[in-house]
């Protein structure tokens, strides 16, 4: 989730990828202040934080969409390039891992293994 910057009149002035001193906001991708603030910014650093935050989500949706697919026998892991598969069981290790040690991660957030 995206990490935002607000001026003194609650404007977002910056987005971030990850929470620091000055970005202490959560904001949902899809956020009204965030789409309107990504509608209206020019600068291009802030475009590319931008960026870079909504790359984080949409990763997430697409590893999610791949795990539907997989789930109802849509296609299959292996029909996936070799590459795909590794990164994949990493990233559902890694889940698996961090569901292990407990609360590490929040608790909307669902862990879906195929």
């Amino acid at each position: 989730m995206p990490y935002v910057t607000r001026d003194q009149n609650g404007r977002i002035a910056a987005v971030h990828a990850t929470q620091s001193a000055e970005a202490t906001e959560e904001l949902a991708p899809g956020d009204p202040d965030l789409v309107e603030f990504l509608g209206r910014t020019s600068d291009p650093a802030g475009l590319q934080n931008a960026l870079v935050v909504s790359d984080l989500a949409l990763v997430r949706v697409l590893e999610d969409l791949i795990t539907v697919l997989i789930d109802k026998r849509i296609i299959i892991l292996t029909d996936l390039p070799k590459a795909a598969q590794q990164k994949l069981a990493h990233r559902y290790d890694m889940r698996s891992r961090l569901a292990d040690l407990g609360g590490i991660v929040a608790e909307h957030e669902d862990i879906p293994l195929p």
